[in-house]
């Protein structure tokens, strides 16, 4: 089994320091889109099987579109890598966000809900949650009961095990 795993790109992030110099917040946003092009290379090119991405694709406030768009066409170019999208604190899953709203490639899986859930696959047992709000707390890690079935368990979720870790 072989994976990408990719958080924080923070699509159509306004760059608001950056805006002092000339063109600098638009260079950058742009070498976001070259960045998520060359993983998909990648990918294409190394046979993978699974990309994860964990939170913080892009901006809820400020994204496009056209963004949303080219994100979604360079998904379309894998359409054997099974992709897995954890909504992370800035980009939540809303009912008017386009987690909700769009139609992403069907290699394209949403963890919707603040509650974890288990998608068994052939060769994986894949965990995940999504952000249904900018801020998430209370998370139950112990209501995770990992499937015995002999096959890798992989999370896939935005945020800090910082809490779940103080008691131990």
């Amino acid at each position: 089994m072989k994976f990408v795993h990719i958080a924080d790109i923070h699509f159509d992030c306004p760059f608001s320091s950056l805006s002092v110099r000339e063109n600098l917040s638009d260079n950058r946003r742009l070498e976001q889109r070259n960045v998520l092009k060359k993983v998909i290379n990648y990918i294409k090119e190394n046979d993978i099987n699974y990309l994860f991405i964990s939170g913080d694709l892009y901006e809820n406030e400020y994204v496009r579109r056209s963004t949303i768009n080219y994100i979604n066409n360079l998904f379309l170019e894998i359409p054997n890598t099974k992709i897995f999208i954890s909504p992370g604190n800035h980009d939540p899953y809303l009912k008017s966000s386009y987690y909700s709203e769009f139609e992403f490639a069907p290699n394209v899986y949403i963890f919707k809900t603040t509650s974890f859930e288990c998608k068994e696959l052939q060769d994986v047992n894949i965990y995940g949650m999504g952000f249904q709000d900018f801020y998430c707390k209370g998370i139950n890690y112990s209501s995770i009961n990992p499937l015995q079935n002999g096959k890798p368990n992989i999370m896939i979720m935005h945020g800090s095990l910082e809490r779940w870790n103080r008691g131990k």
